[in-house]
């Protein structure tokens, strides 16, 4: 086990609830017009301070995608996902793109 680096975020960062990492910018929100199993939920462009678990497909309110939890380095919660492929061609708009929680 290595030393843990962590990205501090200038301006209006959105933190992990639990241990305050930071996590996105403000700027990077691309929706915040989502909703997660536990509410709202917001679509970024960009993340930090987060690794990705295992991609595995999930039927959605929008459809079938291919996507891998995300998980916070500081203290390893879920907060999130990854939409890494959108099985419709009108949700392509989300892969690559981040979800978190709130």
């Amino acid at each position: 086990m290595g030393r843990l680096f962590l990205m501090h975020l200038e301006g209006n960062a959105y933190s992990c609830k639990f241990c305050r990492t930071h996590l996105g910018l403000a700027a990077d929100i691309i929706s915040k017009s989502f909703h997660s199993k536990h509410g709202k939920a917001y679509l970024f462009n960009r993340v930090v301070n987060v690794t990705s678990g295992v991609k595995e497909d999930r039927l959605m309110m929008t459809g079938m995608h291919t996507v891998s939890d995300i998980f916070c380095v500081g203290c390893g919660s879920i907060v999130g996902w990854k939409y890494e492929a959108a099985h419709e061609k009108s949700q392509r708009y989300k892969e690559g793109k981040f979800i978190l929680e709130r």
